[in-house]
């Protein structure tokens, strides 16, 4: 039985990581958060121990790692905001620990290169979290591509419609410099499905950059993108629900629907799985995403003609 550890123990993403650690069979033994909402943990590890401040976290994780082996911190789940990432990710390089880490692993491309060299310094090994790749639907799809001789590229319509209450743009997740933007904190999932499945980016434009909605078109090897993220509820294609339907996501592949809606609830054990048998995704898998969300974030956007863009983009160009 191994000995986790979990930073972010009050957010939203939090519960997938404690039930892939109890579903793998092994335990919590220390969590940390600066908001004190954890009641969650009475629902898996109610005997883990809780920290307020992350300092006195760090402290306790070193006080395992001199202590009996039985004991140590094996590996910490770091469910902490985008920007915290990088720090908490050192923490358990420092103490020993392997990381197993969500999406965004990092905000920027040069800090992959530091971290690839902490982890050549210490015991650890660094693990992202993507869960998407272990989607039934979407191994169907890569197998399919990867057999395909065509030489044409496919044409991909790619639409995330994720509607938020005026609170996310108030939070750090509204906050570019925190979360990395839409792009980072909502779109990085399916960027890496698409450069997984279709290929390394060869070009790409910007072509709506909004705090609610971002758009663009990307040219992989193997495909043509036209993307449209947004956390608008008036983008929905129906009224929404508050706390029942709120989301649309839609990927079409040469006019035909990607059905991949269901299947999601356990992704993460699945991916705790393959880390645990030392299988999962290190810090050279998730670069091409992060590369792409970065070059997204900083670039300049334009207009291009209605052949590359979203629908929903020139609807909004448009204003009709």
């Amino acid at each position: 039985m191994k000995n986790f550890a979990l930073t972010g123990a009050a957010g939203c993403i939090a519960p997938r990581h404690l039930q892939a650690i109890r579903d793998t069979g092994h335990r919590l033994v220390a969590a940390a958060d600066p908001h004190d909402s954890v009641g969650i943990l009475d629902s898996f590890f109610p005997d883990t121990a809780y920290f307020k401040e992350i300092e006195r976290f760090d402290r306790h994780l070193e006080k395992l790692r001199r202590g009996p082996e039985a004991e140590r911190v094996h590996y910490l789940s770091v469910c902490s905001p985008n920007f915290l990432h990088d720090a908490h990710i050192r923490m358990a390089l420092r103490v020993g620990a392997h990381v197993i880490c969500e999406k965004p692993l990092v905000l920027n491309p040069w800090n992959l290169d530091l971290l690839s060299e902490q982890e050549r310094e210490n015991y650890g090994r660094i693990y992202c979290v993507l869960q998407v790749r272990l989607h039934p639907s979407i191994i169907a799809l890569r197998e399919r591509i990867g057999r395909s001789t065509a030489v044409q590229k496919h044409d991909i319509e790619l639409t995330y419609i994720t509607g938020r209450g005026r609170w996310y743009h108030y939070s750090w997740k509204g906050d570019t410099e925190r979360s990395g933007g839409l792009a980072t904190n909502i779109g990085i999932h399916f960027f890496d499905m698409l450069l997984w499945i279709f290929g390394p980016l060869q070009h790409a434009e910007v072509h709506l950059s909004h705090t609610h909605y971002q758009s663009g078109y990307l040219e992989l090897e193997r495909a043509r993108v036209r993307w449209y993220l947004s956390v608008d509820t008036a983008d929905l294609p129906f009224d929404p629900i508050p706390g029942q339907k709120t989301t649309w996501r839609s990927i079409r592949i040469d006019g035909e629907e990607l059905e991949f809606t269901q299947g999601f609830t356990d992704l993460h054990t699945r991916l705790y799985e393959k880390v645990l048998a030392g299988e999962g995704y290190g810090l050279e898998d998730c670069r091409p995403s992060i590369e792409l969300a970065y070059r997204i974030r900083t670039a300049t956007p334009s207009r291009s003609t209605e052949q590359f863009m979203h629908p929903l983009t020139v609807k909004k160009l448009t204003g009709l």
